[in-house]
């Protein structure tokens, strides 16, 4: 368990460190270009490149919805829940505080919202609650879809974290300019203590619809997709 829970937590960290930090890091260099894809590749490749590292290890969820979906479907024990989100978010906290280290080491350096996720007036492209809502539910119930059926056994095995990853980089084309992506409650976290107060007001809505996203999916696979036989 305690391979388990340092693999989850290392590769929670660089999930976060890598994702946001393209996104911080880059943001004060403009003419680099990075934009949006270059955010949602960074994101995707994180998780591809850690699923192939620690993956074998702990399962390689190094997200709390993930767990939670993993285990309304049926495919992880309710009893390695808590601990396993409690890794994850320690790894997400580290990432963020040695993330903001790196970033006020710039003169000049303001925090602001620190790629954080938001809503309403905190929203990369001013969108609603609701609207953010719907896709955080939506998106991060399609990803727990994905990662089930792309580590079933029906499917080759060793492909699933590409799809897994690519999946994660599609998700974050769609969704940055809405929330900029969470479908992660840890990695909501990790960066949210360090920026602006707004981050953390709207703390608890990247926690709500990650997970009700994740459970959702997770009953979609188990009761439509699943193959029993399998």
């Amino acid at each position: 368990m305690i391979k388990k829970l340092g693999a989850e937590l290392f590769g929670t960290f660089w999930l976060v460190f890598g994702g946001c930090g393209s996104a911080v890091l880059a943001a004060a260099f403009p003419d680099l270009g990075i934009g949006f894809a270059g955010v949602a590749l960074a994101f995707g490749l994180t998780v591809l490149t850690m699923a192939y590292a620690v993956g074998g290890i702990s399962g390689g969820h190094f997200n709390p919805a993930v767990s939670l979906g993993l285990a309304v479907a049926g495919k992880f024990k309710w009893s390695e829940f808590a601990p396993y989100v409690i890794a994850q978010c320690a790894g997400a906290l580290l990432a963020g505080g040695v993330l903001f280290l790196i970033a006020t080491g710039k003169a000049g350096f303001v925090a602001g919202g620190f790629a954080s996720n938001g809503f309403g007036d905190h929203s990369p492209g001013g969108y609603s609650m609701v609207a953010c809502a719907v896709a955080e539910i939506v998106l991060t119930a399609l990803f727990l879809i994905v990662i089930l059926g792309a580590t079933s056994k029906r499917v080759p095995a060793g492909f699933a974290p590409i799809a897994i990853g690519l999946c994660l980089a599609l998700i974050h084309l769609v969704s940055i300019p809405v929330t900029n992506t969470s479908v992660n409650p840890a990695r909501s976290l990790g960066v949210a203590v360090f920026a602006e107060p707004w981050a953390l007001q709207q703390l608890w809505f990247f926690w709500a619809m990650p997970l009700v996203g994740a459970a959702i999916g997770g009953l979609i696979y188990r009761f439509l997709f699943e193959d029993k036989d399998a």
